[in-house]
């Protein structure tokens, strides 16, 4: 994301950015998203026509609901710890919340208002609203892996992973067209999030950075 913020500034959050795309795409017809807007920032996962429920009912966190034409896969194994399963927990949530926001075309979502703060949240409605201005959505497959989260005694967290945009893509509403591209090392993207601890006990996010083309991410 650009999903993520800026704090999220390195997300490169940016419009252009996001409808550059960073995501690869893959030779068949099957719609899937553009993570393009993440590849500078930012990111979200989905579903397809019928909701299906990703995001936690518990207490009062926002239900996510995103088309079946969207799909996650994240290879973020339990570590074993309480806060740092929260954590990539909480993650996996904001960056579905983003892609929500996305697909319903609309830049002050609830759900990601939820999981991100500050800057971040600042830079993330403006990724959203790019996509809003272009009337775009995203479809496809998105795979996040290689987590590496520290959590400090003060509250504060980091987490960085990796985001394989090879089958991500950008649709255009009006005319339902996707838009496909090649996949290059710049459909592998690396995030580096700072979260905080708030008085509910959500890990939300206040800054985010994401560099395309990442050696580390490289398969």
């Amino acid at each position: 994301m650009n999903r993520r913020p800026t704090l999220l500034a390195a997300l490169a959050l940016t419009a252009a950015a996001a409808l550059t795309l960073s995501a690869c795409g893959s030779d068949d017809d099957t719609p899937a998203k553009d993570k393009d807007t993440i590849a500078g920032a930012d990111t979200g996962g989905k579903k397809s026509a019928s909701p299906a429920t990703s995001a936690p009912a518990s207490d009062d966190r926002p239900e996510i609901e995103l088309p079946g034409d969207i799909s996650y896969t994240f290879d973020w194994p339990k570590t074993g710890d309480k806060e740092k399963d929260a954590v990539l927990a909480d993650s996996e949530q904001s960056i579905k919340a983003v892609d929500q926001a996305i697909v319903k075309q609309d830049a002050l979502d609830k759900a990601y208002l939820y999981y991100y703060e500050g800057e971040a949240a600042a830079e993330t409605q403006k990724f959203v609203q790019d996509y809003v201005d272009h009337k775009a959505a995203i479809t496809g497959s998105y795979r996040f892996y290689a987590p590496e989260v520290n959590v400090g005694k003060d509250g504060t967290a980091s987490l960085s992973y990796c985001e394989d945009q090879g089958k991500a893509f950008v649709k255009y509403l009006e005319t339902n067209k996707i838009k496909k591209t090649e996949v290059t090392a710049k459909s592998y993207v690396i995030y580096h999030t700072s979260l905080k601890k708030n008085d509910k006990g959500v890990w939300v996010i206040q800054k985010i950075v994401s560099q395309s083309g990442s050696a580390k991410c490289q398969p």
